[in-house]
């Protein structure tokens, strides 16, 4: 999770992009939260948190600007900042593999297609259940 002041220090076009890819990812987050796919439901909240960051630090870009106050960060600046956000993105991306992982090996492989299929269908019947027929013959 990259603070405000991290943030500060990228340049335009590197917080647009950061802002395209968390918006993308938000949207496949609330896909897989809608699918019943998402192994970390807290993650949404994290990424609509870095979207408002970004944000955030746009516009108080943009109020500087208009005022004339703005003073882009140096060149060092920046690295430091893209290689201390790189190395936060590289633990997220590691803490999501061993999540996977680890609800993998507690799977015990009987995931199919990521699908956990934790019940049975022995006592269905073709329409539903039979407590719905019994009421229909009373009535």
């Amino acid at each position: 999770m990259a603070s405000a002041s991290d943030l500060a220090q990228l340049d335009g076009d590197e917080l647009a992009t950061r802002l395209g890819d968390a918006r993308r990812e938000l949207f496949n987050l609330r896909f897989q939260l809608a699918t019943g796919q998402l192994d970390n439901p807290a993650r949404v909240g994290q990424v609509r948190h870095d979207v408002a960051r970004i944000l955030t630090v746009l516009r108080a870009r943009e109020i500087l600007e208009a005022e004339g106050a703005y003073v882009a960060p140096t060149a060092t600046e920046h690295q430091e900042a893209l290689a201390k956000l790189a190395a936060e993105d590289a633990e997220v991306i590691e803490r999501a593999a061993a999540r996977a992982a680890a609800a993998e090996a507690e799977s015990g492989g009987d995931a199919v297609e990521g699908h956990v299929h934790d019940h049975d269908h022995d006592d269905d019947d073709e329409y539903g259940d039979e407590e719905d027929d019994d009421e229909e013959e009373e009535a």
